[in-house]
């Protein structure tokens, strides 16, 4: 009899874990406390602690660095004296009038997408860094004009390269605790940019590090967001102005160190539904790079407890727009039967399209590309609103057409078309509903 209840009870629990929601793995994440924005969560240890460098990381937690150092965060910054292959630029072709030759360069900024060059300068009466007035396209292969003071800080300096200084606008995030302490600690996005100063930690480990995924899941996506989010100067705030900042505005949080609230140290680009900006589109979705936080923070996924290293492993930086790990990584939590959808039969009935085709992929439909690098590059970067945006709502807010979903693929149709489309397989909300009438 025994044994009898035991197989049964086997079973129970067997069914039971195989039909639990996917969502319960997170669980415990999503249901830490929310403290509240503005708690400063960084251990007391590390108040009075410095800058290290990642090789001090490296002797206990060889693994991380190893992966990070494979990472395009250990790569953002590089020295081209130390390693002349990290140019990926064509310097043969650099146009006639460009202020600079490789000579003077002394760092690149990325290459990925885009290659900017760092110069020595004396701006303010102080040694700094300038940029050229040419970018590499990495995705054009092409020489591009460039004016870095022409962003929303266009007032608060010289219209003259010479004269715009990498200190104020580039380091912050660039450069390992300049945000902070204002000294180029480290050349990269390295460990403490996200941990927080590591001296204490390093000389006693039983001193704790800030590692945000222990803490309030909100609160946990800002030391992502200190840079992936689009921002303005904090004393803006405070009845400054971009005038009145003149040489001093600053394009990162100044004086941020993670676990410390953000809120206190960061203005978000500001964005009002319907009124498209440099930055974004009238519905929200990015316009550029470097705006993953500005749409995540609309999205349910944040609201719900959902973090960024949930989808991308925060030492690797896998799961890119380049190179997504697929309907796998999504179906982690969404998948059929789950308690969170998608609340159809199969994947052909959620997307009418095949379950093999781009049609079918999640991140095509709920992160279409909307985003561009630069101008002149192609659109590559991917939404993270993570809703669809049906074609009505993409000619509502007069956005181009290739920046929605359906379009993307079927530029043989019209917007009409698509959303008749829609129309006829049910995907209508109340909200489309009264679009359509106007």
């Amino acid at each position: 009899m025994k044994k009898k209840l035991l197989i049964a009870l086997v079973i129970i629990i067997t069914i039971a874990w195989f039909n639990r929601p996917k969502i319960a793995p997170y669980y415990q994440q999503l249901t830490k406390d929310r403290v509240g924005l503005n708690k400063d969560l960084q251990p007391k240890s590390q108040k009075n602690a410095h800058f290290v460098g990642s090789k001090e990381c490296k002797r206990c937690h060889k693994d991380e660095y190893k992966d990070w150092s494979h990472s395009m965060h250990s790569k953002m910054i590089q020295d081209i004296k130390s390693d002349p292959s990290v140019v990926v630029a064509d310097f043969k072709s650099l146009p006639d009038d460009a202020d600079f030759t490789l000579k003077d360069a002394v760092y690149t900024i990325g290459g990925k997408f885009k290659q900017r060059y760092m110069i020595p300068a004396k701006i303010n009466g102080e040694d700094d860094f300038r940029l050229g007035n040419y970018q590499w396209n990495s995705q054009t292969k092409k020489w591009q004009h460039f004016k870095p003071y022409k962003y929303w800080y266009h007032d608060s300096y010289p219209h003259d390269n010479h004269k715009f200084p990498t200190s104020n606008t580039c380091d912050g995030c660039h450069f390992t605790g300049y945000m902070s302490s204002g000294k180029r600690i480290e050349i990269a996005i390295a460990c403490e940019s996200c941990h927080g100063p590591g001296s204490n930690h390093a000389k006693d480990s039983d001193n704790p590090i800030y590692k945000a995924s222990l803490f309030d899941p909100i609160r946990t996506n800002e030391v992502c967001l200190q840079c992936h989010m689009r921002n303005r100067d904090k004393r803006l705030d405070r009845n400054a102005t971009a005038q009145s900042l003149w040489m001093k505005a600053k394009d990162y949080p100044a004086g941020y160190e993670a676990g410390r609230p953000l809120i206190k140290y960061k203005k978000i680009a500001p964005f009002s539904l319907g009124k498209e900006t440099k930055e974004f589109w009238a519905n929200g979705s990015a316009k550029k790079n470097r705006t993953q936080g500005n749409e995540y923070i609309h999205s349910m996924m944040y609201k719900h407890g959902i973090t960024c290293i949930n989808c991308h492993n925060p030492h690797k930086l896998t799961n890119t727009a380049q190179k997504p790990e697929g309907n796998r990584a999504c179906m982690k939590c969404h998948s059929f039967g789950s308690i969170i959808g998608p609340h159809q039969k199969s994947l052909e009935a959620h997307t009418h399209h095949k379950a093999k085709s781009k049609g079918s992929r999640c991140i095509e439909c709920h992160m279409p590309k909307t985003g561009r690098h630069t101008s002149k590059s192609p659109l590559t970067v991917r939404t993270h609103l993570f809703k669809f945006t049906p074609p009505i709502e993409t000619k509502l807010y007069g956005m181009p057409p290739e920046t929605n979903a359906c379009f993307a693929c079927h530029k043989d149709k019209t917007l009409e078309t698509l959303q008749k489309d829609l129309d006829k397989w049910g995907m209508v909300t109340w909200n489309e509903e009264e679009k359509n009438k106007k």
